[in-house]
């Protein structure tokens, strides 16, 4: 039986957060703020909103999640950071995620001095549940997921993911960066169906807002409490909450983004895989595909004398002599087959 406070490290569970200046007098009109020691003078002098609410209302009404199922963080990697602080005890606790994955889970480990037990996927990148799962004892309070995966950028297998949150009564962290590019059913609308689930979004990707640094979390309100009592007070600014709430105003250009990306995605990756330095391309379902070349050192340093950076993930676990590589325009995309085709070894 799943039970919350049983997982939560005993200091955060008792833990007084700090009371913001702002949260005394929520919910009441107010016109005069000498309380907070703020200059008065200025268009940037006051304090954000600290639990943004204006624009977790607009963020609940477009990914179908209650605002007090919301945490908004720094980047997803404040998110990420915050699941340690919150659930695992350092040097006493242990997570368990697949491999390869997105690289900060396992840095947020060693910065919380907590053990990371990373298990290999299928050759193909699938994930193997019972693998998974072995690897748990009495002292895993997390498992990572990332679906898509990076740098792989397959969807993992949902059946699979659902067995390990109904077995794993721990805690379960699936990241969504990039599932605004697949066609599955992104987890974060089954909340209701696993407490022990974390689902991590951002608008770095599709929302073509990596620059404001915004993370989304979404989890049972319970757990959100518990994201609240730990964040630092103030932790997104007033800049990046007003730049979200203009992106999400105008959903054409998201539309616009997905449909275009996901056709250059269709062209560029049978293109690639022609090519006579390519010996793979693998399926993908983010707005990026992994390709396994002859000799991806070489090809990599090719292309940055080039000025065209892709990302080099040779020495990544199953990842020996694959290239990563983004979805840029029709124009960088072009570039790129270009420059490939013109290579010689």
């Amino acid at each position: 039986m799943f039970a919350l406070e049983n997982l939560v490290r005993r200091n955060i569970w008792n833990l007084t957060p700090y009371s913001c200046a702002r949260d005394e007098f929520k919910g009441r009109a107010a016109s005069v703020f000498i309380d907070a020691n703020e200059n008065p003078y200025g268009t940037l002098n006051r304090y954000p909103d600290p639990l943004q609410e204006e624009l977790k209302a607009k963020i609940a009404a477009v990914k179908g999640v209650p605002s007090e199922c919301i945490f908004l963080g720094n980047g997803s990697d404040e998110a990420i950071d915050l699941v340690y602080r919150i659930f695992c005890e350092p040097r006493q606790d242990n997570v368990v995620a697949i491999a390869p994955t997105y690289g900060m889970y396992g840095v947020c480990a060693d910065i919380n001095d907590v053990e990371y037990r990373a298990v290999l996927l299928n050759d193909d990148f699938s994930l193997d549940a019972d693998r998974l799962l072995t690897a748990v004892d009495e002292r895993t309070k997390v498992i990572w997921l990332c679906s898509p995966n990076n740098p792989t950028g397959n969807a993992l297998q949902r059946e699979a993911i659902e067995r390990v949150l109904t077995e794993f009564q721990g805690i379960v962290v699936v990241d969504e960066a990039y599932a605004d590019f697949s066609d599955a059913r992104p987890f974060r609308l089954d909340l209701d169906r696993f407490p022990n689930l974390i689902v991590l979004n951002t608008f770095s990707k599709l929302w073509a807002s990596a620059a404001i640094r915004l993370g989304m979390a979404f989890a049972s309100k319970e757990i959100i409490a518990l994201y609240n009592k730990v964040k630092y007070p103030y932790n997104v600014n007033i800049l990046t909450q007003r730049q979200a709430m203009k992106v999400l105003d105008d959903l054409r250009h998201i539309d616009l983004w997905r449909a275009t990306l996901l056709s250059e995605r269709a062209a560029i990756l049978p293109a690639v895989a022609e090519l006579p330095i390519c010996k793979a391309v693998y399926p993908t379902d983010a707005n990026f595909f992994l390709a396994r070349m002859t000799d991806a050192d070489c090809i990599y340093h090719y292309l940055v004398d080039r000025g065209i950076i892709v990302r080099n993930r040779s020495r990544v676990q199953l990842c020996g002599n694959c290239l990563r590589i983004t979805i840029g325009t029709p124009q960088e995309n072009n570039a790129l087959l270009g420059a490939l085709r013109q290579y010689r070894p």
